[in-house]
This record gives C-alpha cells, sequence and structure tokens, in this order.
C-alpha cells in the first residue's frame, strides 16, 4: 500500500497518535516507563495500547532504513 510508504502521512501519524495526549506526557512516553520499570500490573489492554501508539514510530523507523538501504 502506498499510504505505508509516504513518510509525510506517517510522520503526521507520528505527532498526532504517536504522542496523544499531549498533556501532561504522551501517552507512549507513559507505557515505554512502565515497561522499563517491569511492565507490573500491564493487562493486556496496556499492551495493545502501547502497539496502537508505537505503530507509527515502527512505521517511520521502517522508511528510513528502506530508505537508507536503498542510497547504499
Amino acid at each position: 500500500m502506498k499510504i505505508l510508504n509516504d513518510w509525510k502521512i506517517i510522520t503526521l501519524l507520528c505527532l498526532t497518535m504517536g504522542f496523544a495526549p499531549f498533556l501532561p506526557e504522551p501517552h507512549l512516553f507513559g507505557k515505554i516507563k512502565w515497561i522499563i520499570g517491569g511492565a507490573n500490573g500491564m493487562q493486556l489492554i496496556d499492551w495493545f495500547d502501547t502497539i496502537m501508539h508505537g505503530f507509527p514510530f515502527i512505521l517511520l523507523i521502517r522508511i528510513v532504513i528502506l530508505k537508507l538501504t536503498k542510497a547504499t
């Protein structure tokens, strides 16, 4: 799908869905801290939520890797 390779749309997704809610702290940052702290008490919905908020960043990293490997 072309949309999965469009870096402009993926960047917009990172800035909106990836960092939402913006205050007091992006949701993804809180989940990552929770996981680093041992993920005590995390339920399946918390893991799904982490993947949902982190997926745009995974796509962005994928695009960067594809661009770098194609350049060499």
